[in-house]
């Protein structure tokens, strides 16, 4: 594959944006090929997510090959130059857009901006190599991670993928089925410019008096709601801990949401952003 650096002003501020975000949170975000360092990164990778049957998300032997590919890896470093975050991604065929396979930080450093940084890495690593999208799978229960990646990021999603990889048995999807939404991160688009610089819309929900609700959630709380042609949907406060003590509730809001999803999208809306509530904005067609 052609991998050449584009030195294209895209592709300079992006790298700009990504330098200032790792600053902002103290770290350090590197191109990772040193090997013992690698085989860091699998125990970070483990440390978040925990061994599954199948052995680490991603093993070292892997994450060798797809650095010796030209592909990436980003590692993030404390000052101290402790580990504490990556992020991998390999470049579908035509060079045309990059796919992120897995992005954790180390527990406890969630809310410092290393996700962030680690990010816009990514997108400064891609544009650099004329790759101007990016797109990933990330759990639609999940609200946080939803937010992250519609509203801090300037992604969108209106693909639903059923049990994407199987029922897994790690320690934070605990024996679920793996329905996932589809990423689609457009790199050079304005909304994901400001994004980078740190600007970016705040989504409200509307008003309750402008708000009508169409369906109620396993909490018997309202889980969807239509407000001037546009439908917000409600992921649960905190579905990693439900599924811990509560697998037939967490069930319930998985298949409640799949149902929510597949019909918003086969409508051709698309989730366009979450407010900090855990409210999925379906916009319709046409539709910012």
């Amino acid at each position: 594959m052609s991998l050449t650096l584009d030195a294209g002003p895209t592709a300079l501020q992006a790298a700009e944006s990504a330098t200032a975000a790792a600053s902002r949170a103290g770290v350090l975000v590197v191109d990772e090929h040193d090997r013992d360092r690698l085989r860091d990164v699998e125990a970070l990778l483990i440390a978040i997510w925990g061994m599954s049957p199948h052995g680490a998300p991603i093993p070292f032997d892997l994450l060798r090959s797809i650095s010796h590919a030209g592909c990436n890896v980003s590692a993030a470093y404390s000052q101290a130059g402790h580990l504490c975050g990556a992020a991998v991604g390999i470049v579908s065929p035509g060079g045309r857009s990059t796919y992120s396979l897995i992005a954790g930080v180390l527990p406890g450093t969630g809310d410092k901006g290393v996700g962030f940084a680690l990010k816009q890495h990514q997108r400064a690593w891609s544009l650099a190599r004329g790759i101007d999208t990016m797109t990933w799978t990330f759990d639609p229960l999940v609200s946080r991670n939803a937010r992250f990646n519609l509203t801090k990021l300037g992604a969108h999603a209106s693909e639903y993928a059923r049990n994407f990889y199987g029922e897994m048995q790690d320690e934070i999807n605990a024996n679920d089925e793996s329905d996932r939404l589809v990423a689609v991160w457009p790199l050079s688009s304005q909304r994901s410019t400001d994004a980078g610089l740190g600007i970016q819309a705040e989504l409200e929900l509307p008003p309750a008096h402008l708000a009508h609700v169409l369906e109620y959630g396993p909490d018997s709380l309202p889980v969807l709601l239509e407000s001037e042609g546009t439908l917000w949907c409600r992921a649960p406060k905190d579905i990693v801990a439900l599924r811990s003590s509560n697998p037939d509730a967490a069930a319930q809001w998985r298949v409640l949401l799949r149902e929510i999803f597949e019909s918003a999208f086969a409508s051709g809306r698309r989730a366009s952003g979450v407010t900090r509530g855990g409210w999925y904005r379906l916009a319709a067609a046409g539709q910012a």
